[in-house]
């Protein structure tokens, strides 16, 4: 091992925020690759610090930054690489977000998410599919559970958080002998007691939104996407901030830009209270994980081979890919509704699956197609 100043670890997550595409599983990687070469940390840190991140609601790169942090600079260490992996992402959120609002009008930004948006249901599709793929495998039983929660998110047109709880207490009795529940009753109490913030819906706007943003912080599980269908269903259906367009527009923004793709949060709030609703916003879905690394971290590292809690986390991960396949379908109805949608939304699903390019790049690609081929 070689020491690491706090600075320095500051500086690269500051570096990493601001350059880092790719989303979570990327993010994850790049910091593998940097810093168990460097001697920075173990790589039996950073499987613990990816084994918790995995295990817990909320971003997964946030969350293991956040770890690297702690577990080098306490609670100090998880404050500042936590603020400085999210800042850039946050100020380049903010300056399209105004630029989205100023322009909005103009025929050229319109045409533009013409094109992105059907790549985005074949990104969140994707993202769907390989979640799955990773969570559930070949298990039957987290197979009807991601069918039943997928098909509910569609039929109610909305997701229905209370089927992540669900599903992760289904997963212990799957997974759990009955002699290891009382061992796990520490972490799992931390995961389903946590987003107790309903209390705060009825005050005013702000405290509005940074509540309903810390409730989706601490319900998603998953990948990066997994907050998609929370975010629609408390966005668009519920509260009606935002269109259905206009929450499209939101999550390519969070995707084309570095950090963490749950940045999507800064784009709504500022369209529904400028910038201090994005700076709340922001705040509000990363507080979870920055609550959790300090007070739950050590539990869930500690638990973490035990049945009841790994079958939680199976469970409600199972009960995420579920509702963003769901979540994919109803916003594929909004985006997807001429032709040539149709065909950009087809072919980006055959891209993505043949030669697996940067979802970015793909989106800017996307993009430039739209506006050729707007109004035609």
């Amino acid at each position: 091992m070689v020491p690491v100043g706090l600075w320095e670890l500051v500086v690269y997550f500051l570096r990493l925020g601001a350059s880092g595409f790719g989303g979570p599983i990327a993010l994850a990687g790049y910091m593998q690759r940097d810093l168990i070469p460097r001697r920075w940390i173990t790589e039996e840190e950073y499987r613990e610090g990816l084994a918790f991140s995995q295990m817990m609601p909320g971003p997964l790169a946030a969350q293991l930054a956040m770890w690297i942090g702690f577990i080098r600079h306490g609670v100090v260490g998880a404050s500042l690489v936590g603020l400085v992996f999210v800042l850039p992402a946050l100020l380049i959120v903010v300056v399209i977000a105004w630029l989205y609002v100023a322009y909005h009008g103009l025929s050229v930004v319109q045409a533009l998410f013409y094109g992105m948006g059907p790549t985005i249901i074949a990104i969140v599709a994707r993202s769907a599919y390989r979640l799955a793929l990773t969570t559930v495998g070949s298990d039957r039983r987290l197979w009807a559970i991601f069918g039943v929660v997928a098909l509910v998110t569609v039929v109610a047109r909305t997701e229905v958080a209370l089927l992540f709880v669900a599903a992760g207490l289904i997963g212990v009795l799957l997974y759990s002998p009955p002699g290891s529940w009382r061992k796990a009753t520490v972490p799992l109490v931390g995961l389903v007691a946590a987003p107790g913030t309903a209390g705060l819906l009825a005050i005013p706007l702000l405290l509005e939104l940074g509540a309903f943003f810390v409730k989706a912080g601490a319900f998603t599980f998953g990948s990066g996407l997994a907050i998609v269908p929370f975010l629609h269903e408390g966005v668009v259906m519920k509260h009606h901030w935002l269109t259905e367009r206009e929450f499209l527009d939101a999550v390519a923004v969070g995707i084309i830009t570095p950090g963490p793709v749950v940045i999507t949060a800064a784009f709504v709030g500022f369209l529904v209270a400028g910038l201090s609703g994005a700076v709340i916003a922001a705040a509000g879905v990363f507080l979870p994980v920055y609550l959790f690394v300090l007070f739950v971290g050590r539990y869930i590292v500690r638990y973490r081979d035990k049945p009841a809690l790994k079958g939680f986390v199976k469970g409600a991960t199972a009960a995420a890919s579920g509702a963003i396949a769901g979540a994919a379908v109803i916003l594929g109805e909004g985006s997807i509704f001429d032709t040539w949608t149709a065909v950009i939304g087809v072919a980006s699903i055959l891209i993505l699956w043949r030669f697996k390019p940067p979802e970015p790049l793909l989106l800017a690609v996307a993009g430039v197609i739209g506006i050729v081929l707007y109004g035609r």
